[in-house]
């Protein structure tokens, strides 16, 4: 792999941060006006304060716009068919807005979820038995002047289990819906035994690949208080060996994905797209939430004393939102350009429909989001109408099969 962008990120900087030099390709954030919605959306907030709390009722949201017609429906322009170079089955989206892992914990009403706009959701993160996650409050907290967000929940979920249940009952409502749904595996926090993480991601695996469209391996999380797997890259390389050999006996054969962080230097990412690369992994989620204890490299707005701890031990979390775009776009584009055949799914930052055109052009074949749904009243439907003026703007009449990145 090449360190293309060294001179733009030193050896020891997170890739995934904003570039030192006054070299670095300009990349246009684009703003929004705020609506009424949006004020309306700010007073739900102050009527609610707890960020989790509201976390846990964006499904009961959703289930609740369902309920009433007329049902959203994603403008036909904006389908795209993921297929992939390992010949895993082809992903149909309605749109090619995903809602994150971490979005969606408990995998419930996920039908419902095509009213908010998504094409698709990653239910989870799952582990292989329940787990409660971390146990101080708060666990979530926003941080306005950067429309960010602070997350050290730690993986709270039901449960593979659980998980793979209520996504095995709505997987044929969400095609209907034109949604493809996924699940998002991880190891149980804590568990330092290589072994047994090894034995506990592939049941867990085994249990998600029987139900979902795909599965997503959540392998740097930075809420979890334990080291994360993607910075330990033998360890990375024998997770994923094995996971792929049991892939070879599995049918029919569906998407991999690998979840990686953005708080990696230039040379531990190169190393960790060679794992990936040799493992024959269908493609790369870019990025998860960036750790909140380097919160240094992201140029904040907000000041520093106010990114306030979120554990015990003093840990800041994982910083999410509109702050993180800074370095999505020229990251996807380096990572298209070291691995030419791979899905890619941007993920940081994404809060405007031209972001999500931009990201398609520079070689996402997909974009993930989940912060602006703290910031803007039923963001992804806005975010829709957006991509779709900025496709008319270039003359688009559709999505699918468009990969201007591609070369012949």
């Amino acid at each position: 792999m090449s360190a293309a962008l060294s001179i733009l990120h030193p050896v020891d900087q997170p890739f995934a941060s904003p570039p030192t030099t006054d070299t670095a390709p300009a990349v246009r954030d684009y703003d929004y006006s705020v609506t009424w919605g949006d004020r309306f959306l700010e007073l739900i907030k102050r009527a609610v304060p707890n960020e989790e709390k509201r976390h846990h009722a964006l499904a009961r949201y959703a289930r609740f716009l369902s309920l009433f017609p007329p049902h959203y429906v994603v403008p036909g322009a904006l389908e795209k068919t993921l297929r992939f170079h390992d010949r895993s089955l082809p992903i149909q989206l309605g749109a090619p807005i995903l809602l994150a892992a971490g979005g969606n914990k408990t995998a419930e009403h996920l039908p419902a979820f095509a009213e908010l706009g998504f094409g698709g959701v990653t239910a989870g993160s799952a582990t292989l038995k329940a787990w409660e996650g971390n146990p101080f409050r708060p666990r979530v907290r926003l941080l306005p002047l950067d429309r960010a967000m602070q997350n050290s929940m730690g993986l709270n979920n039901p449960g593979i289990e659980a998980i793979a249940r209520q996504v095995d009952v709505s997987l044929g409502r969400c095609h209907r819906r034109k949604m493809a749904i996924g699940i998002s595996v991880t190891d149980t926090p804590g568990v330092t035994d290589h072994d047994r993480i090894l034995v506990e991601i592939e049941a867990t695996f085994r249990r998600a690949y029987g139900v979902a469209d795909y599965v997503e391996l959540n392998l740097s999380c930075p809420n979890t208080g334990t080291a994360r797997l993607d910075l330990d890259t033998v360890l990375m390389a024998r997770i994923l060996d094995h996971v792929m050999q049991l892939r070879k006996n599995l049918v029919p054969r569906k998407a991999v994905f690998v979840k990686l962080s953005p708080d990696m230097g230039m040379k531990t990412l190169d190393a960790v797209l060679q794992v990936v690369s040799d493992a024959g992994i269908t493609g790369l989620v870019l990025f998860n939430t960036f750790p909140g204890d380097k919160g240094k490299f992201l140029r904040l707005k907000t000041p520093a004393a106010e990114v306030e701890p979120l554990t015990v031990s003093g840990s800041k979390g994982g910083i999410s939102g509109r702050i993180l775009y800074q370095n999505t776009l020229p990251a996807i584009r380096f990572i298209r350009s070291q691995l030419p055949h791979f899905t890619l799914i941007a993920s940081g930052g994404i809060d405007h429909g031209a972001k999500v055109l931009d990201l398609l052009e520079a070689g996402a074949d997909a974009v993930q989001a989940y912060t602006v749904l703290a910031y803007r009243w039923n963001a992804i439907r806005t975010m829709n109408k957006e991509l779709l003026a900025a496709m008319r703007a270039k003359g688009l009449t559709t999505l699918d099969g468009y990969a201007p990145w591609k070369r012949d």
